[in-house]
């Protein structure tokens, strides 16, 4: 008997000893399956690799926006002038910023720098993509806001928030941090998109088709949004029973967020008021001064259209009609004022006792 139960646990033991040699080999082949198939991304199981590279942008994204002070690499000839760079990227304007690769990076000596956040505004969508190393493709959305504060009146204040919107991706991530700064905490979050549709938007404020002798007409137009928005792909369109219709694509320029630009056609005779941008459409022949018409004075339309990349017909933006059904019969030196409601129709304009171009 127990002959016998010295031979039954040799047994035991060499089936014992089978069976881990077994699990080892199976652990060691899953390993070097798993590791195979993430340099090859590949797929295993529940694993979606258009997931993780979505993580990663959102988790990378954020920590150079919080590690550092950011910088700015202008464009020269074509080419990255890395020498001079510099790590002042805020004080840099929209249009150099949008002709070179920013970082935007917030952080000041360990604490969040409100100038750095304020100078978001001066950055495009796409500008901020680039800089962050996000894939092509990719868009984003920020989000920067008070979550607790002493102060109740600043509680819940979005600082800055513009992008792309969730809702239009197909799919994203988001990574967030927030920060103690004196007796607030403020929140920045980060969301990353794979195929999100830009929400571009900008508005016709108000328009002077038909100005005083001697003056330029001119178009005011108003950035409502946080980032700053570039004018490629955007375009003018003036439709005339009286006159042949007139296009303009704009090639060149950037709004910066909350902005308002004067389109005119003659800068240097044009009333600016508080304006950021001017920007000279009279050499163009879209917009006249003095006896040269651009814009028909009797009645006419103008459209804002915006063309994505990715497509061929432009889609109307903003609108203002005057003369004909709309009872918008102007003298000179009138304009007309839209009044802030969306969507614009005909009822939410009126001519104003005085222009305000810039204002």
């Amino acid at each position: 008997m127990r002959k016998q139960s010295h031979h039954s646990l040799q047994r035991d033991e060499t089936a014992l000893t089978a069976v881990i040699e077994f699990l080892s080999a199976f652990t060691l082949f899953l390993m070097i399956l798993t590791a195979f198939l993430s340099l090859a991304q590949l797929e295993m199981g529940s694993n979606d690799t258009s997931v993780d590279r979505i993580d990663r942008a959102a988790y990378n994204g954020l920590y150079r926006m919080t590690s550092n002070s950011g910088w700015f690499v202008p464009m020269s000839n074509s080419t990255l002038d890395y020498t001079n760079a510099t790590a002042d990227w805020h004080q840099i304007d929209a249009s150099d910023l949008d002709q070179g690769i920013v970082q935007v990076g917030l952080m000041v000596d360990g604490k969040l720098d409100f100038d750095r956040v304020n100078s978001l505004s001066k950055v495009t969508e796409d500008g901020m993509v680039k800089g962050l190393g996000l894939d092509d493709g990719l868009s984003l959305y920020v989000q920067i806001k008070v979550t607790d504060s002493d102060n109740q009146s600043r509680l819940g204040l979005v600082l800055f928030e513009g992008g792309t919107p969730r809702n239009t991706a197909q799919t994203s991530s988001s990574a967030s941090v927030t920060f103690q700064e004196a007796d607030e905490k403020i929140q920045l979050i980060l969301e990353v998109h794979d195929g999100g549709r830009k929400s571009n938007s900008l508005r016709i404020t108000e328009i002077s088709p038909r100005s005083v002798s001697g003056s330029p007409e001119w178009i005011e137009v108003l950035n409502p949004n946080d980032f700053a928005i570039s004018l490629e792909g955007w375009s003018f369109s003036h439709i005339s029973t009286s006159s042949p219709d007139t296009n303009i694509l704009l090639k060149n320029g950037v709004l910066a967020g909350h902005s308002t630009t004067i389109f005119t056609g003659d800068e240097l005779s044009q009333e600016t008021g508080n304006a950021t941008h001017v920007i000279d459409l009279g050499q163009s022949g879209f917009l006249g001064v003095g006896m040269i018409s651009g814009l028909d004075d009797g009645g006419g339309i103008v459209k804002l259209s915006y063309t994505q990349l990715s497509e061929f017909r432009p889609v109307e933006i903003f609108r203002v009609e005057w003369g004909g059904d709309t009872g918008f019969f102007l003298t000179p030196g009138q304009t007309l004022e839209w009044n802030g409601n969306l969507p614009a129709s005909s009822s939410d304009w009126s001519i104003p006792t005085q222009s305000s171009p810039g204002n």
